[in-house]
């Protein structure tokens, strides 16, 4: 009876009401999207790379060394040596080991030079491997395997021919137009930093500078590509790599060898570790957006509240009818409540729907301009606890008008002029 009462006023007050409600949907489609948003990214973020125990390289900062081998961001402010490579690599503990070599680029996007074992060990997510959607890994000097955000985005094939810069900018006036490379292969789509990246063989790389020096062309000398395929392609250094080791056990140990290396200034951190503490410097933007998603809610809920107190002078005759056919005011206490639970659990049912729909409309836009692959499937079980949290804090405000009505109901009665 308490519910039909309560959804027979709401009707009869549906503008007001109506104008309330949007405004709780679009607050509580905004917190829903921001926590879903920072779940998302989070998992996104952490599956970049997986199934790699150690990246190793030049000594520097271990956030810097994460963000160029494995975000394609910034760049190294040195190499490792071959030989260190080489001799790490005949290391006991050492399963694999990939080199990584960065530095030259073809329309912004990063050209990554590296040995077909790159596409055997890389993983991502949940230990993912490397899948061609056409073509074939590259086996010959001049191949290059594309990310699919390049190849879509581009408008390559196998078979195009691409020409890389030298340098990372995505104007650049360095071009390698006399060693032009050959699409072998493209990606299937990871939603890490591999789709906008362009993969050629570490030989590729050295060719491509034979005949430069210190980022120009040496004045007088020219290779050209064919002259190239018969000279030495071993390089000299490169700028990482990607370590796999035998045992798990064994991280700690190696890890701390590395950093002792004699040779030459090497690190080595652990991805995981690093992804973490990169993780944290991000989180105050996290809390920051957070913090204001909550803020806008609770206007909303305040404004609910106001609307339904403003609401009070208007309902004295509805009250007075009550009244007058039995009602108690404890029933008005409870009619209140129920209006307020009924907007709320309206408003969480409609902003997740309105938060649904969003994001199937910008999964697509966000997947090609970001990479980052938003799942349609914000409701979880942390959200059916944040929504009782929603639910009890508006139940909590709606005590205002409600002891309103109980105080008036006793007060004024049947006495209150129709």
């Amino acid at each position: 009876m308490l519910l039909k009462l309560a959804r027979l006023s709401l009707w009869n007050r549906r503008i007001t009401v109506l104008l309330t409600l949007a405004s709780l949907v679009v607050s509580i489609a905004l917190v829903l999207g921001i926590h879903h948003l920072k779940n998302q990214a989070r998992s996104s973020f952490s599956q970049t790379l997986s199934g790699t125990d150690l990246i190793v390289g030049a000594r520097s900062g271990q956030l810097n060394l994460l963000l160029y081998s494995v975000f394609r961001i910034g760049n190294a402010t040195n190499n490792m040596t071959w030989q260190s490579y080489q001799e790490l690599e005949q290391h006991r503990s050492v399963a694999w080991m990939v080199p990584i070599s960065l530095g030259d680029s073809h329309k912004g996007y990063r050209v990554l030079g590296t040995l077909p074992s790159y596409f055997e060990h890389y993983r991502f997510g949940r230990n993912l491997p490397l899948v061609l959607d056409s073509g074939k890994v590259f086996d010959d000097l001049y191949d290059a395997v594309l990310g699919a955000e390049v190849a879509r985005k581009l408008g390559y094939k196998v078979g195009d021919q691409v020409v890389l810069a030298h340098g990372t900018g995505a104007v650049n006036l360095h071009h390698h137009n006399d060693k032009p490379f050959v699409v072998s292969g493209i990606l299937k789509p990871t939603g890490t930093p591999v789709d906008r990246t362009i993969h050629v063989s570490l030989a590729g790389i050295e060719a491509l500078h034979l005949d430069w020096q210190q980022g120009m062309p040496l004045p007088g000398r020219q290779v050209s590509a064919e002259q190239a395929r018969e000279m030495a392609l071993t390089p000299s250094s490169i700028t990482a790599a990607l370590v796999g080791l035998n045992s798990k056990a064994a991280t700690f140990t190696v890890q701390r060898q590395i950093n002792q290396y004699r040779q030459e200034p090497l690190m080595a951190i652990l991805p995981g570790v690093a992804l973490s503490e990169m993780w944290q410097m991000l989180g105050m933007v996290e809390q920051m957006l957070w913090l204001i998603s909550l803020m806008v809610l609770v206007a909303a809920l305040i404004g609910m509240t106001t609307s339904l107190l403003a609401s009070m002078n208007e309902r004295q005759r509805e009250i007075a009818v009550l009244r007058a056919v039995g009602a108690r005011a404890s029933h008005l206490f409870l009619l209140i409540e129920l209006e307020v639970l009924l907007i709320t659990v309206l408003a969480l049912v409609l902003g997740g729907a309105l938060l649904t729909g969003s994001l199937l409309l910008a999964q697509p836009l966000l997947a090609e301009h970001l990479g980052l692959f938003i799942a349609i499937n914000p409701i979880q079980s942390d959200v059916l606890k944040m929504a009782g949290i929603v639910v009890g804090v508006a139940l909590l405000l709606g005590l205002i008008p409600a002891a309103t009505a109980y105080r008036r109901a006793l007060h004024e009665g049947l006495s209150q002029r129709l």
